[in-house]
Order: C-alpha cells, then sequence, then structure tokens
C-alpha cells in the first residue's frame, strides 16, 4: 500500500497541477479504447484534475470522473464544463456492477491497493470492457532529462512501469503495452513549475522545495542544451496498457 500523504497531496496544488502536467496524446487515448463501442461509457479513475477525462471527452465518449481528493475534484468541475468528478477511490467506485464500458487511469495507478482495485474495476466493467491505466514519464535517455529528474528528486522510469505493472489479476485477460513518444513545448517557467506538482516536492519541508527549486534554476541556466532558451522542448513517453475483463 502506497503512502496515503503522498497519494493525496496534489489537491493543495490543484490548479497548478492542470496547468503544468503534461497531457496525453490522442494516439495514446485512441489505442487504450480501441474496439470499444462508440461513444463509450468510460470511468477515469483517479481522475485528478480531469487532463485524461477531456482527452476521452475529446473522443466522443461519455465519462464519468472519480477522484478522491475534493481540491482535485473542484478543480476538474471548475475546468471541464459539463462534468461533475464523483467522489471515491479506486477500491470503492461510486458505481453500479457492469455500469462501464472501460475504465481509464492516468498517472495514478501507483498509487492504488491494486488486489482491491482490481477486484472493484473488474466489479464495474461489463464483460468484455478495457480496463487501461496509463503514465506520461518524462524522456530520461536524454542527458538534460535525466539530470532534471536527479536534481529534482522526481524521476520517471519507463522500465520500472513495465515491469512492476504487467499482471492485473485472474479477472482480466493478456495485458497487452504501447508506448507513444511525444514532446511538450514548455517555457522555463512552466517546467519550473512542473517540478513543483510532484508528490515529493509538496510534501517536502519548505528548506527542502527551496533547495529543490535552486537546483532546477541552475540547470535551466548552465546546461547547454538549455541555458539561454526561452521555451524548451521536453520529451514524454507515454507508457499505456489494456487489458479486457473476462
Amino acid at each position: 500500500m502506497t503512502d496515503p500523504t503522498h497519494a493525496l497531496s496534489f489537491g493543495t496544488a490543484a490548479a497548478e497541477y492542470d496547468r503544468f502536467r503534461p497531457r496525453y496524446p490522442e494516439e495514446a487515448v485512441r489505442w487504450a479504447l480501441d474496439g470499444l463501442p462508440a461513444p463509450a461509457r468510460v470511468v477515469d479513475l483517479g481522475a485528478g484534475t480531469g487532463i485524461l477525462t477531456r482527452a476521452a471527452l475529446a473522443l466522443g465518449h461519455e465519462v464519468v470522473p472519480v477522484e478522491p481528493d475534493p481540491g482535485m475534484r473542484a478543480e476538474l468541475d471548475r475546468v471541464t464544463p459539463g462534468t461533475t468528478a464523483r467522489a471515491g477511490s479506486a477500491e470503492s467506485i461510486p458505481l453500479t456492477d457492469g455500469a462501464a464500458d472501460a475504465v481509464l487511469v492516468g498517472q495514478a495507478y501507483h498509487w492504488f491497493d491494486r488486489e482491491a482495485a482490481h477486484a472493484e474495476i473488474a466489479r464495474v466493467l461489463r464483460p468484455g470492457g478495457t480496463f487501461a491505466p496509463m503514465w506520461n514519464s518524462r524522456d530520461d535517455s536524454v542527458e538534460w532529462v535525466a539530470e532534471l529528474s536527479r536534481v529534482s528528486g522526481t524521476g520517471d522510469n519507463t522500465g520500472h512501469l513495465i515491469d512492476k505493472y504487467g499482471d492485473f489479476g485472474d479477472a482480466f485477460g493478456t495485458v497487452e503495452l504501447a508506448e507513444f513518444r511525444h514532446r511538450a513545448r514548455l517555457s522555463r517557467a512552466v517546467l519550473g513549475g512542473m517540478v513543483r506538482t510532484r508528490s515529493p516536492y509538496l510534501t517536502a519541508g519548505p528548506e527542502e522545495q527551496q533547495e529543490v527549486d535552486r537546483r532546477v534554476r541552475e540547470l535551466l541556466s548552465t546546461h547547454p542544451d538549455l541555458a539561454g532558451r526561452d521555451e524548451i522542448e521536453l520529451p514524454y513517453v507515454t507508457v499505456a496498457f489494456r487489458a479486457r475483463r473476462h
């Protein structure tokens, strides 16, 4: 079980989270929902501020966002017109049995109590429905991106995700995996702000936060690939899993 202090740390920075966190590429969301009826009834579980909710809505699906943090729910409702987030968690989803065609999870599956969550997700999915968690990970194969992860203490590791999250339990069939590479064009201020939306930063003390801010500013000012640039292209790898419910 993950530390609930970290899992519920984001609501204090909900507006910044929605502003600074990367979006999911359309092709990744299409892949996750491939083969489902259109429109499908999709649950966005651990929906946060609705970044993945809006991506699925843009493809014409009906989306039910479920989020435990009241601050994140309030921001989702504010920035996602026509959608109201429901209070709930991966271990207690506020839907009836077989109510969903798909359950998506963006940047949240690693916070779940997996055994309990798998049972709940299987309960709310119809037979043949899809469970698809995904993550946006910075591409640490790029040297300056790896250095950003080091100085900020917020490493992203796609290999870790693939090794750890490839089994959804007996209620689901074979787990498929796909990766989608994309880039986000960011200002220097946005890149620094993004670091301040990560759980290690949010749960750190003021002195530690100030030191992280200093190290990130120094990297942006001195690294030869970054110094003097007003805009920076940050490379990402979206790692997506999907499996069908038996």
